[in-house]
């Protein structure tokens, strides 16, 4: 079995931000293979589905990006789902819009959410880190990630998201690798900003 992580704050006033990619990834997962309908457990959203023969359980922590990892950990301990079977989808300022990696362990690089999931089930589960760009300006960070994605954003929103979806089965059969090059050949690149 899988957990299949979605980072992000709950309530629709933080839904477009660029902090939630995490909940639209997972939200798109739910829809494209018809997961089992959204019910609360373990201070989460939770969806049953099966993606091509995996068993996975999407969660969208409800507890606020900083303390995502207690979720996440009465989730794991519940179902006695090891780190190494946890995917965590999050917002990544050090790469730009349209672009994606996919790594196990390492650290939180000042994202709260992470050094909340390492706190609470060590750092060894496997990130899909999602590109939104930096404002340039480390005082500017927390209101960017709390910001909505500007409207010439949202192509590239779209594809990455779409990209990500489509091509999830590869991260379960544990090919990273694959599953970036598949998502790198449906993301056109990103127009340099002004």
């Amino acid at each position: 079995m899988w957990i299949v992580v979605g980072l992000g704050n709950p309530g629709p006033s933080y839904s477009g931000h660029r902090h939630n990619i995490g909940f639209m990834v997972t939200e798109g997962l739910a829809q494209s293979y018809a997961a089992r309908p959204w019910s609360q457990k373990f201070s989460a959203r939770i969806a049953d589905v099966v993606i091509e023969g995996e068993k996975v359980l999407l969660m969208q922590p409800l507890t606020y990006m900083n303390l995502s990892g207690q979720a996440v950990g009465e989730a794991a301990r519940f179902y006695k789902v090891p780190p190494e079977n946890i995917i965590v989808i999050h917002d990544e300022l050090d790469l730009p819009l349209g672009k994606l990696r996919v790594k196990k362990g390492g650290g939180a690089g000042g994202h709260n959410g992470l050094k909340s999931l390492d706190a609470h089930i060590t750092p060894n589960y496997h990130r899909v880190r999602l590109g939104i760009d930096h404002p340039g300006d480390k005082n500017m960070v927390s209101d960017y990630v709390l910001s909505n994605f500007a409207k010439a954003e949202l192509p590239a929103l779209d594809e990455i998201i779409y990209a990500t979806i489509k091509h999830f089965p590869k991260l379960l059969q544990a090919d990273a690798d694959g599953f970036m090059t598949a998502c790198s050949k449906d993301i056109q690149p990103a127009p340099a900003k002004a």
